[in-house]
């Protein structure tokens, strides 16, 4: 079974942009179910499809496929929930791990959240000085919950 633990988290400066670089995406949800999450997305030049499973702190089954970008960008116009997800994903090496910072736009503009993968809930790693305040059980800062409730309404 496929599984993602991942943290999240406030950014709280600019310095990470010296470093960064940032990819745009689209995406939009068939399913925003807390018990199972359905994703299409495109990220540049590919297009893909997610499920993912409720979460239990910072871990929940995921499962994400590649399709083809002309048929993600067939869903986000035709079969997704609106407001659609718009975002520069930014990433940003500190330590041994991968930092993935987004920008929104649209609705959810002037929200900014870095993200980063782990491979068990308690691996130790390096917090830079540009991360805020855990917001990992914050369902607010599920990108699905995003679509209901955008960043600019709250």
């Amino acid at each position: 079974m496929g599984q993602e633990i991942e943290r999240k988290f406030l950014v709280t400066g600019d310095e990470w942009r010296k470093t960064a670089e940032g990819t745009r995406y689209r995406q939009g949800f068939l399913s925003t179910e807390p018990e199972r999450t359905v994703r299409v997305r495109q990220a540049g030049p590919r297009g893909s499809i997610t499920v993912k499973g409720k979460s239990v702190g910072a871990r929940r089954a995921e499962f994400e496929y590649e399709i083809p970008v002309a048929d993600a960008e067939s869903m986000l116009d035709a079969l997704c929930k609106r407001p659609l997800i718009e975002k520069v994903r930014y990433t940003v090496s500190v330590g041994s791990h991968t930092w993935e910072i987004d920008v929104f736009e649209g609705d959810n503009a002037g929200l900014v959240v870095a993200e980063i993968e782990l491979e068990s809930e308690d691996e130790a790693f390096v917090k830079p000085d540009w991360v805020g305040d855990e917001v990992t059980n914050d369902p607010r800062y599920f990108n699905s919950n995003l679509v209901a409730k955008p960043y600019r309404s709250w």
